[in-house]
């Protein structure tokens, strides 16, 4: 071979490592939510020195990775090399790492760690006693309930007044933290104004907390008016894109909805790990503040109760795996309520806002396999509910919030969405045109990016979908043609606008971006949504 020869190889072979190496440099990017979340799960299997191989090598490339530096004082406190690990506590934490993160744990993870001397001197000199939250949620016209975690078993009590001299208080009862609850506790104030705003301080054993919230009252139930909520999914843990918590704060919406994957776990047989994922998240002071003042509603899909595109199947206690992923689940959100509780554990609920009701659906706790014959999204108990629920609703607008896709153009080939479930699907939507239910809005997740889509019908009238997915995400999904539109360039959340007191109540869905940029918007008015007396309009 000649010396040319050797050199155009030579350079083909450079060339080819740089182009591999970017490529891998981006997947490595792409899924940075998984890097720290695996060596968790190396640690809880017992793969220690793989742990420490992954997250050194992923800290030497990144010198300032906080989770990297987590993981490492995790795993060193595991091999009882307790002078390694609270150099890794004290370096994360000169770094910006909350100190609350390690004494949220996963505790049993981090015990040899809390034994130490040195960490119970550091703990006693910062004095801290709330690690999360807190989280406000359940806000009807007249109350609120408050969620908090906590370092140890303690008294908590909510404090609210119109005042922000908190003049004139309203108090909730006491309650306590529980160990067996993973240290939360969920507090509820009653008596309230409708649509009025209220400051609120947190008392731990009557120790009032520093920090000072606010938050409003739903508008008085059944009434007409303008509100705007928020909602979205595909929240994927990616420091440099958890600011998108501030732009949601500031359009200081009435509510947001999460609608599935909201903080990837893929781990259902590991508590440890799906702890991991949680506090991350919810140690980071953008989404504290955002949550703290804006009433979360949350369900989940394939990423935080199972794994990619998979189900739970129709019993309630099998797989194993299923109840105790729901019970820590409902430890970490403050929802109106979970299913049907201890007896048919789920995610689903409904509430309302004004004259405005949602329904929000559990789509994989009892999903059965798509290539089965007959396959089911809800599951018999939870679709009956929904029946109930929808002929019960007396709102101008029923909004349905489903963690897939309702359009079968919106994930083409996949079974994953409402399209591998088609007859249930279309069970659904003829239940709504033979009982005449107007107003229905469906809404979605899953896919990373934001879309809205038009589902035409023969026998009612045409259903308009607003899907959102991609509110801290790195990985995007392709924008679909048969979307009215769609956006995927950088994250982006979806914002609803409704106004119930027009002559033709609308509702107006915005996508925003990260940055706060207006990407699109259109209007849908009730009368698009009605029956006349020979069927839709």
């Amino acid at each position: 071979m000649t010396m040319a020869g050797r050199h155009l190889i030579i350079s083909t072979l450079a060339l080819w490592m740089i182009f591999m190496g970017g490529i891998l440099a981006a997947q490595a990017q792409e899924q940075y939510k998984r890097i720290s979340r695996d060596a968790v799960s190396d640690i809880v299997d017992g793969k220690i020195d793989a742990a420490i191989e992954s997250a050194s090598a992923y800290l030497d490339e990144h010198p300032d990775d906080l989770e990297s530096m987590f993981v490492l004082a995790a795993a060193f406190a595991q091999k009882n090399d307790l002078d390694q690990a609270y150099d890794y506590v004290r370096r994360s934490v000169d770094a910006g790492l909350p100190l609350a993160r390690y004494l949220a744990g996963p505790r049993d993870l981090l015990e040899p760690l809390h034994r130490s001397e040195a960490f119970q001197q550091a703990i006693k000199e910062a004095g801290v006693q709330l690690l999360h939250g807190p989280l406000l949620g359940a806000v009807t016209d007249r109350s609120a309930r408050f969620w908090v975690r906590t370092a140890r078993e303690v008294s908590f009590q909510v404090v609210v007044s119109e005042s922000e001299r908190m003049e004139a208080p309203i108090k909730s009862q006491t309650v306590h933290t529980q160990e067996s609850n993973d240290f939360t506790a969920v507090a509820e104030v009653e008596g309230l104004r409708p649509g009025a705003r209220y400051f609120y301080e947190i008392h731990i054993d009557d120790q009032k907390e520093p920090e000072q919230w606010s938050f409003r009252t739903f508008p008085q139930d059944g009434s007409s008016g303008r509100f705007e909520i928020g909602f979205g999914g595909g929240a994927g843990y990616t420091p440099q894109y958890e600011r998108m918590w501030n732009t949601i704060r500031s359009h200081n919406p009435l509510a947001f909805l999460l609608l599935g994957d909201n903080v990837y776990i893929d781990n259902p047989t590991r508590p440890a790990v799906q702890q991991y994922c949680y506090y991350r998240r919810q140690s980071r002071p953008e989404y504290r503040l955002c949550t703290a003042e804006t009433a979360v509603f949350s369900i989940w899909d394939d990423h935080d109760f199972v794994d990619n595109d998979n189900w739970g199947g129709p019993e309630i206690g099998e797989p194993a795996w299923k109840i105790p992923v729901w019970r820590l689940y409902r430890n970490n959100w403050n929802n109106p309520s979970y299913g049907g509780g201890e007896k048919q554990p789920g995610c689903w609920f409904n509430f309302s806002i004004g004259d405005v009701d949602f329904i929000m659906l559990d789509g994989r706790y009892y999903r059965t396999d798509p290539k089965t014959e007959r396959p089911s999204m809800l599951g018999s108990v939870q679709k009956e509910w929904l029946f109930h629920t929808l002929k019960s609703c007396r709102g101008v607008f029923k909004v349905i919030a489903s963690p897939v896709p309702w359009a079968f153009g919106a994930k083409p080939g996949s079974l994953d969405p409402w399209q591998g479930y088609r007859e249930e699907r279309e069970e659904i939507f003829s239940f709504i045109e033979a009982n005449k239910i107007g107003g229905v809005i469906l809404i979605s997740a899953d896919r990373h990016r934001s879309d809205a889509w038009k589902i035409e019908r023969e026998n009612g009238y045409d259903f308009y979908e607003f899907e959102s997915s991609k509110i801290s995400n790195i990985h995007t999904h392709g924008v679909m043609p048969d979307a009215l539109f769609g956006y995927n360039k950088k994250c982006s959340f979806g914002h609803l606008t409704f106004d119930t007191a027009k002559a033709d109540p609308e509702v107006v869905y915005k996508i925003f971006s990260i940055d706060d940029e207006l990407i699109h918007q259109m209007t849908i008015y009730k009368s698009q949504l009605a029956y006349s007396e020979k069927g839709a309009k």
